[in-house]
């Protein structure tokens, strides 16, 4: 994981299709690259499903069919393969459910199912805030928020800490529910917490974390339960403890649960706090537990201002999604805006990447003329872009009177990110779109054109410019700084300036990196022996 200064959050700001209304209470799974989202409110529950694909940066509603369910939120979500379930949630102001919905997402059908109750026991009651956990062919249950009252209009909240395992059978149905009997102390009823599963690699025995919730004042507890021999305990941890939260997220990549935003007590110079508080406000703050040290690690402090927009804001409610190591955030709570603004909710979409993305597979020669060269490399997953260098490995003295000339490196970079459409293009990128590697083609001296296929994967807005960097060391390099986004694993391009961005002194190449050049004028591509290519985010 990068240091807290290089957190490099990103807000997603082109996309097409029907983008969901902001709202909180909502959940979200991730199927491969796409992020699902279902329910959540906001002036009215939502009863419609939304699904986002993080690679063609489309929203679409997909056609569902079969036993819909009701609108809900705070309700538990869960993904098994391609199969998501629902149990669970709030269908209107203070009436909760206890019904199970199976979604089979390959068909977009639902189905609503009915698990056999436990042999010795009642079922679970309606209730919302609970989690809903899955761990091979199971589900856990843990706490909610019920009404004691059957008078939805007249609200008793009772807080729960029951525990119940609901069996799934393979690919389609539930076989029914089970209240494991488990030892030692029981977490406190609570709901709005949060609770994943992790194994050590190991280590046979997954466990199951609970972290905070609300149980009239926010809770900062964290408490563990093995699976294989239901045991509870309070594992003590390293490191500063994130403030007591309810509504946030808890999210596990590798060996770590990454826990963002939610509700925190307001503790003012002039505001008083009680063991129930209050006053209370959303934050941003960002930490990670190392499951296998139990070290707590603050990525953003809860008093770290962000002057510059450059990560979200405080929210509470909203959902997060785990695709490969990057984490995705929508929309939520925003608690800030309230008295100013009649739009409480955050209406935007980011994500950061947990950790660097793996080097690309070695630059391979495809096909090489006097004044032009085609390689093609594996796709990495998540990059947004790719830095492909070449050094020559000819001596030459070029004839200039100053010895001591900084080398140029110039490139060609596209940053979908960048709005505007007037600026200019100095060489000519063409692509087309194929299927299991990431090629491109440079050829000298040919005018810029995008094709249309080349829109269909991309921002529309999206704008080439040059690039001028320096070398302060004698390596002399040029480098394609080809940045996309979302274009695709097969990519062929024409860049123009590889061949003119050489300066042709004396190198001193780095290692693995070469090429050969047969005069001042003109690189043979295909005397290159081996190019140098790095993945950029």
């Amino acid at each position: 994981m990068a240091a807290p200064s290089l957190l490099n959050w990103r807000r997603v700001s082109s996309f097409t299709g029907p983008v969901p209304r902001a709202r909180h209470g909502h959940r979200a799974v991730a199927i491969r690259e796409l992020m699902i989202i279902f329910g959540g409110g906001n002036e009215g529950i939502a009863d419609e499903l939304h699904v986002y694909n993080t690679v063609t940066n489309q929203w679409f509603l997909p056609a569902v069919r079969g036993d819909i369910p009701p609108g809900c939120a705070a309700h538990g979500f869960v993904c098994d393969g391609t199969r998501i379930l629902v149990f669970g949630g709030m269908v209107e102001y203070g009436r909760y459910s206890n019904e199970l919905y199976e979604l089979q997402a390959s068909r977009w059908l639902w189905k609503k199912v009915k698990p056999h109750p436990p042999s010795s026991g009642l079922p679970p009651c309606p209730r919302l805030g609970h989690s809903f956990s899955l761990y091979g062919n199971k589900c856990y249950l843990f706490g909610g928020l019920a009404n004691e009252s059957e008078d939805s209009n007249n609200n008793v909240p009772r807080y729960l800490n029951d525990f119940y395992e609901l069996e799934l059978q393979h690919g389609s149905g539930v076989v029914g529910w089970s209240i494991p009997v488990t030892k030692g102390i029981v977490p406190s009823p609570r709901e709005s917490h949060t609770a994943v599963i992790y194994c050590k690699k190991d280590s046979g025995s997954p466990k199951m974390y609970v972290f905070g919730g609300m149980c009239g004042a926010r809770l900062d507890d964290l408490w563990q339960l093995d699976l294989e021999t239901m045991s509870w305990s309070k594992p003590e941890t390293k490191g500063t403890v994130p403030l007591p939260r309810s509504l946030h997220t808890a999210s596990v990549i590798g060996n770590k649960m990454y826990i963002f935003g939610g509700w925190v007590p307001h503790k003012g110079e002039n505001i008083e706090t009680s063991p129930h508080d209050c006053e209370w406000r959303c934050t941003s703050s960002f930490s990670y537990l190392n499951l296998d040290t139990a070290e707590w690690t603050t990525l953003v402090s809860d008093s770290q201002e962000d002057k510059k927009n450059s990560r979200p804001r405080p929210r509470a409610g909203h959902c997060a999604v785990a695709i490969g190591t990057r984490l995705y955030f929508w929309s939520g709570r925003d608690g800030y805006k309230k008295a100013l603004n009649s739009q409480v909710c955050c209406k935007d979409l980011w994500y950061l990447d947990t950790e660097k993305p793996p080097a690309p597979s070695q630059v391979q020669l495809i096909k090489a003329t006097t004044n032009s060269f085609h390689v093609k490399w594996d796709e990495v997953p998540t990059v947004e872009g790719y830095l492909l260098q070449l050094n020559t490995d000819l001596p030459y003295q070029a004839a200039s009177s100053d010895s001591t000339a900084t080398p140029n490196m110039q490139g060609v970079r596209m940053d979908p990110h960048r709005q505007g459409s007037n600026s200019t293009i100095p060489n000519s990128i063409s692509d087309t779109m194929n299927s299991t590697k990431t090629e491109y083609t440079a050829m000298k001296g040919t005018s810029v054109k995008n094709r249309p296929d080349l829109k269909a994967s991309t921002d529309s807005n999206a704008t080439l410019h040059s690039s001028l960097a320096t070398n302060a060391s004698n390596h002399n390099s040029c480098v394609v700084d080809v940045l996309r986004k979302n274009e695709g694993p097969h990519t062929s391009a024409t860049i123009g300036v590889l061949s003119s961005c050489l300066d042709l002194r004396t190198v001193i190449p780095e290692t693995s990196v070469s090429s050969s050049v047969s005069s001042a004028q003109t690189m043979l591509m295909k005397h290159v022996h081996c190019l140098h290519l790095r993945s950029a985010v």
